[in-house]
């Protein structure tokens, strides 16, 4: 019974955050403060525009509306949490709302992995099958693959979280992160995490190595059918149609692999040493990439500078 007892379940967990660093707190806070807003009013701005101008309703545009009402979900499962700890020294969270709030992040962070490689491929079809674009990508076909996209992303994440929930933690409740970061909480567990690494290492081929060839064989595709264009304006108009979801893919990829595909130290003086890193690096991916996502697709593209002037204009103004 005692041996049961020491390796039942935490009631809780404890978020360190930037505990370690307090000069950092406030600095942080306000700057993930600012960010957060600009996620909600960039995000959400999109989406309404997508939404009210008709000459949006596009599969490129239904997929970044996807995509903005991802990152809006995302930053708000783990944003409050992380202001909450800049201004808590010690930030507890219950185990169940630990699991929520894992399961929740894992979820939308799968979905966007899946997402880009289907908006590379209607960047394909659009520059390298134009003709067909209406058939191949009919309303028949983009509403499933957004759906399959959302539904493959939250199945990986109840089988994770599941996972991880069932673990025992005999005792150290204290999580060395802003969130219940899965990767964080696995290195709690008092018990053989084998099946976890090994169910994260095949997560990681779907969502990450399956994906990413994806996007790089439909660029080739893409590039070498823009060089072919006899035009240096045809060129580079057609290259402008993807270079916003180029640029947001690097970013996204870049930081996760940086994130998770880095080799772990063993020993407690380098880990020491990453830990800043291990948690800012998070910190980038979940802030950072989704506030820059509306501003590259709306930064130099006509059709939502076209469609915000049009919901701007006063009624009955007219050029």
């Amino acid at each position: 019974m005692e041996k049961a007892n020491e390796t039942s379940p935490v009631m809780g967990f404890t978020l360190l955050g930037l505990s370690a660093h307090p000069e950092l707190e406030k600095t942080f806070f306000v700057l993930i403060l600012l960010m957060y807003l600009v996620i909600l009013l960039g995000n959400g701005f999109l989406i309404l525009v997508t939404i009210l101008d008709s000459r949006l309703h596009t599969p490129m545009y239904f997929f970044l509306g996807n995509l903005s009402f991802l990152d809006i979900c995302f930053t708000t499962s783990s944003v409050p949490l992380v202001l909450d700890s800049f201004l808590t020294p010690q930030e507890t969270i219950s185990f169940s709302a630990c699991a929520v709030q894992m399961a929740l992040s894992f979820a939308m962070a799968g979905t966007e992995c899946l997402l880009l490689s289907v908006m590379a491929f209607d960047r394909y079809v659009a520059i390298c099958n134009p003709l067909r674009y209406p058939v191949i990508m009919s309303k028949a076909a983009y509403v499933p693959m957004a759906a399959s996209s959302w539904a493959i992303g939250g199945a990986a994440s109840v089988v994770h979280t599941s996972l991880a929930i069932q673990l025992p933690f005999c005792g150290n409740n204290i999580i060395n992160h802003f969130t219940c970061e899965i990767l964080a909480v696995l290195k709690l567990a008092c018990a053989d995490i084998s099946i976890n690494v090994i169910s994260m290492e095949v997560t990681n081929v779907i969502f990450l190595g399956v994906p990413v060839l994806f996007i790089s064989f439909s660029y080739v595709f893409i590039i070498a059918t823009i060089l072919r264009i006899p035009s240096a304006e045809g060129r580079r108009k057609a290259f402008s149609t993807c270079s916003a979801h180029l640029t947001v893919v690097i970013v996204f990829y870049g930081t996760l692999f940086f994130m998770y595909g880095k080799p772990k130290s063993k020993d407690s003086m380098g880990a020491d040493k990453e830990d800043l890193s291990d948690k800012l690096t998070p910190l980038f991916y979940g802030v950072v990439t989704p506030m820059l996502n509306p501003i590259i697709y709306s930064l130099r593209n006509k059709d939502v500078k076209a469609a915000v002037r049009s919901l701007l204009r006063p009624k009955g103004f007219t050029q």
